[in-house]
């Protein structure tokens, strides 16, 4: 049984001393680290605000030109109302019996 003990102790050395060894991270490589994110958050967050600006834009102008086309088909009733009252005087006036001059 004095092997086993032995082997295990060993082993549980070899590990503690592996984990000791590796350590942490130094304050230095955890702060390089941290700079390429960020400067990869910085480029990011600069697209993210170029899109907002342009889907501002788009909006403003989807909504001036949805208004524009409201305007548009107010003007085709109305055009269309007028053109109904002239078809029909037109058609009453088909019906009339015609004029001859005197001669």
């Amino acid at each position: 049984m004095p092997r086993i003990n032995s082997k295990f102790s060993a082993a549980a050395l070899i590990l503690i001393g592996s984990v000791g060894l590796s350590g942490c991270a130094t304050k230095g490589y955890v702060n390089r680290q941290i700079a390429t994110v960020n400067a990869r958050i910085d480029g990011i967050d600069s697209r993210l605000h170029t899109a907002e600006g342009t889907s501002s834009q788009a909006l403003a102008q989807a909504q001036a030109a949805s208004g524009q086309a409201q305007q548009n088909g107010q003007r085709l009733d109305q055009l269309g109302a007028r053109v109904d009252g002239l078809d029909q005087q037109v058609q009453e006036l088909k019906k009339k019996p015609r004029r001859r001059p005197r001669g």
